[in-house]
């Protein structure tokens, strides 16, 4: 089966448009993947998603292997089935989330020991673990189990956890035996040029239906990170999708789709929705802000959601003050179609030679932007 196939590219930047053959069906990209860590994309039911227009979810490995279980999943059917999701779906390995147990966590070549941090059991990933639970869970695609650091982080620590990486990469090709999934490598090498080239060029070597970047927005500065995709892009296939792990503002989204890159994912949208910090076409919006507390508008005038469509920034606001349910709902709706529609503008722009203008544009709205009314 063929994984993907590029459409279209941009004669000015390196964007591409794309499509990504799944399953569950196919994923025109640019895409934007919402983070569904425990079987579900917080405050959203699954036919809300679908009327958005969200085609694929991100589940993770580590949190579905605690709970409740990929037995238990597989026994119902997998993910798709026990979520109630006919989209796709890509699992992470859980590697960042074991990298961000330090304190509970030993890692070696052959694997990573670590306590859970719901009760304590030990448990033990190895990358032919990871490969079973991810197929016993049922995930559109897979990825393979990677060593993240963090950082800053010395050169002796990204030079190991960059080899141990390969070498799982390695272990996971091997152990992955599903025809209907994909499986993606991950290109790690902090911050070092050198490492990152060298990662990217022995990743492809083993062959893989995607290449994922990984390592990154762990809290260096943007202009490291955009630097760090320059350095990789050059050295991943072409005919193959292109995926920057755990990245979701509109800003680096749009900086890193000039830089070649196909997919992402990250809880931003959601986790700001959660928290009154709104996505609109002027730039960002706290809703929380008083000056919001008698307006009628909705939360952005050129936005099509069910929440624009229906209800005041008054409305919202109030939900959010009172505390109820429904403000994280709304609000959630509201950044999700948000982002769906940037990628499906950027897409367009990308096939009709207008993405250079479009990025100008959109980059000059976004960039440290706050709407007050």
């Amino acid at each position: 089966m063929k994984s993907f196939t590029l459409v279209g590219q941009d004669e000015k930047t390196k964007a591409r448009a794309g499509i990504l053959h799944t399953v569950h069906g196919d994923i025109p990209t640019p895409v934007f993947m919402p983070v569904g860590t425990q079987g579900t994309v917080k405050a959203m039911a699954p036919d809300r998603l679908q009327a958005i227009g969200v085609k694929m979810l991100l589940g993770n490995s580590y949190h579905l292997h605690l709970r409740p279980g990929e037995d238990l999943i597989r026994e119902i059917g997998g993910l798709h089935r026990f979520m109630a999701w006919n989209g796709s779906i890509l699992t992470d390995s859980g590697g960042f989330q074991i990298f961000s147990l330090s304190d509970l966590v030993k890692i070696d070549d052959q694997g990573a020991l670590f306590r859970s941090h719901l009760d304590g059991s030990l448990h033990h990933f190895t990358p032919e673990i990871s490969m079973q639970i991810q197929q016993d869970i049922g995930a559109d695609v897979v990825m393979i189990l990677d060593q993240c650091v963090g950082y800053p982080a010395s050169d002796y620590q990204v030079k190991v956890s960059t080899d141990r990486t390969l070498i799982w990469a390695r272990k996971c090709r091997e152990a992955f035996q599903s025809e209907s999934q994909m499986l993606f490598g991950i290109v790690q090498g902090g911050t070092i040029p050198e490492l990152r080239k060298y990662s990217a060029i022995e990743t492809v070597k083993i062959g893989f239906d995607g290449y994922a970047i990984g390592g990154l927005s762990v809290g260096e500065p943007k202009p490291i990170m955009y630097s760090m995709i320059d350095t990789v892009e050059p050295y991943l296939p072409i005919s193959q999708a292109r995926y920057l792990m755990g990245v979701g503002s509109p800003e680096s989204i749009i900086a890193s789709v000039i830089r070649g890159i196909d997919m992402f994912d990250c809880v931003l949208p959601t986790r700001n929705a959660r928290n009154s910090a709104l996505l609109t076409w002027s730039g960002k919006m706290n809703i929380d802000r008083l000056e919001y507390s008698r307006d009628s508008n909705p939360i952005d005038l050129e936005c099509q959601c069910y929440t624009c469509q229906n209800f005041s920034r008054s409305y919202l606001r109030h939900l959010f003050k009172a505390g109820e349910i429904l403000a994280a709902e709304l609000a959630t709706i509201h950044n999700l179609f948000f982002m769906v529609e940037l990628m499906n503008r950027i897409r367009k722009a990308i096939l009709n030679g207008s993405f250079r203008d479009l990025s100008s544009d959109l980059l000059a709205r976004f960039q440290g932007q706050i709407v007050n009314s």
